[in-house]
């Protein structure tokens, strides 16, 4: 149970913004300012979930205390029941603190946004692109059980098949916050149509998930950026239009380059390649950010970045581990249609209680 002073102050002050701002927003002078309006929506909406628990965290005390009452004056048979309610609501107190915990965790400010979702081929030839090709499947279905909307923002096939590079955006509320875990180096291990003598291979593509950002998030100048159009072309370098329609956009300060070919349109691939730009750009300054607070830190909670190999795909074993957590679950044909819903949920799990256990320290 909760019963530190500070933190119940905490709560009581956090409880009055809330009614504060639950009547501001039932002002007609309020609602008639939109950007003052909006704000305030966005801090109650972030307040709710918060103060409803601590509430019902209330409620459940005054239970509690109720239930004791009985255990210390009621007879046998009271007591017996009193001991029972107390138990119960010992877990739901303790649940319930827990959770609420997780919600006064600092917000990812980014948590609330689309996904551009991005798998490049690593290690492995041309199984390491059938490998790419795999995993955008997996998280295109993903996307579907989940009803978000998906779009196909670039794409470099392979010489196989599967792809060289692919780029999507998932749009959703919330999909980064669910998503942001699976960046970093997945691994496959399993026999290639192509190995006649029956070895098995090992071969890796990498997952970036990169919130989207809009136009206000990242000023881009214009003299800051060279465009070059060439060409669309297919694997082997046949060429798939005769105009030219792909672009290449260069930001020169950083030195990110985002290629854009599948629209016939070049303003469509422009368009596609800034957008691509945005969300890379976001993720470089989160990047610098995050480097330039880490010495600061006394100790960093890790954030599942790219460059660790997170997941193994094991086909003869029909085994997937994902080496974070250590967790293991089989059935890989049904991982591999979208269904990773409680891998994801586990992952998520794990990535909280570390930042739980950091800021306890702090």
């Amino acid at each position: 149970m909760i019963e530190d002073a500070a933190f119940a102050g905490r709560m009581n002050a956090l409880e009055k913004r809330y009614n504060e701002v639950s009547n501001l927003l039932g002002q007609p002078e309020v609602i008639a300012r939109r950007a003052e309006f909006t704000k305030l929506a966005k801090e109650h909406a972030e307040l709710d979930e918060l103060v409803q628990a601590w509430r019902e965290m209330l409620k459940l005390r005054e239970d509690r205390d109720q239930a004791q009452v009985m255990l210390d004056e009621g007879d046998s048979d009271m007591r017996a029941l009193a001991r029972e309610e107390l138990s119960a609501l010992d877990e739901q107190v303790a649940g319930l603190g827990q959770r609420i915990k997780l919600l006064l965790l600092p917000r990812d400010p980014n948590d609330e946004r689309n996904v551009v979702l991005e798998i490049r081929a690593g290690t492995g030839g041309d199984e390491a692109a059938l490998f790419a090709g795999d995993l955008f499947r997996m998280y295109m279905r993903f996307a579907e059980r989940r009803g978000w909307k998906a779009e196909t923002l670039s794409a470099t096939e392979g010489a196989s098949g599967g792809f060289k590079e692919v780029i999507a955006l998932f749009s959703a509320k919330g999909a980064y916050s669910i998503m942001k875990y699976e960046s970093g180096v997945h691994r496959v291990q399993r026999v290639p149509a192509t190995e006649a003598s029956g070895r098995i291979h090992t071969s890796a593509a990498t997952v970036a998930v990169l919130p989207e950002a809009e136009e206000v998030d990242v000023h881009i100048e214009d003299k800051d950026l060279r465009f070059d159009v060439f060409r669309s072309s297919g694997p082997g370098g046949q060429s798939v239009n005769t105009t030219d329609s792909a672009v290449r956009v260069t930001h020169l300060p950083t030195s990110i380059m985002v290629v854009c070919q599948d629209e016939k349109s070049q303003h469509k691939n422009k368009a596609k390649a800034l957008k691509i730009l945005r969300s890379r750009l976001l993720e470089h300054e989160r990047e610098r950010q995050e480097l330039a607070e880490r010495d600061q830190r006394r100790a960093m909670v890790r954030t599942g970045d790219r460059s660790e190999k997170i997941r193994t795909y094991n086909f003869p074993q029909d085994r997937l581990t994902d080496h974070r957590i250590g967790l293991t679950r089989h059935n890989l044909p049904s991982v591999l249609d979208g269904d990773l819903s409680d891998i994801i949920q586990a992952v998520r799990a794990h990535f909280q209680a570390v930042a739980l256990e950091e800021q306890s320290r702090l």
